[in-house]
């Protein structure tokens, strides 16, 4: 008796929908994600030469940056800027809503710091 082996028609259309879910999501989501740490390394690497320069240089510098970088996302006003002994520490916070299908979407909420926190 020879035993069939392989897989059925219903598990290879199961596989390929969960497949072509993830890539499509993966699509979809992995460019926010590239957007916010292009941000979080603009606001390290300006937050390491601040030494000595206002609130409204960093700023100036930081829409500079964004220029660069094709940023749209956020401004250099949405930048929390404060001093920490002597470190200048930049926050800042957004939240992305990617729609998916239909009506659902996905909700992400970014956070970053210049301190790491």
């Amino acid at each position: 008796m020879n035993n069939q082996r392989g897989v059925a028609i219903s598990g290879l259309l199961l596989w390929g929908f969960v497949i072509v879910f993830v890539a499509l999501l993966g699509m979809k989501v992995v460019p926010e994600y590239m957007d916010y740490f292009k941000i979080l390394k603009s606001v390290k690497s300006i937050s390491a030469g601040a030494s000595g320069q206002t609130v409204h240089e960093i700023r100036e510098a930081f829409d500079r940056y964004a220029d660069v970088n094709y940023l749209a996302i956020i401004k250099g006003t949405d930048l929390d800027i404060s001093k920490e002994g002597n470190d200048v520490v930049i926050a800042f916070a957004y939240e992305r809503r990617i729609p998916l299908f239909y009506n659902v979407s996905l909700l992400i909420d970014f956070h970053g710091s210049s301190s790491g926190h």
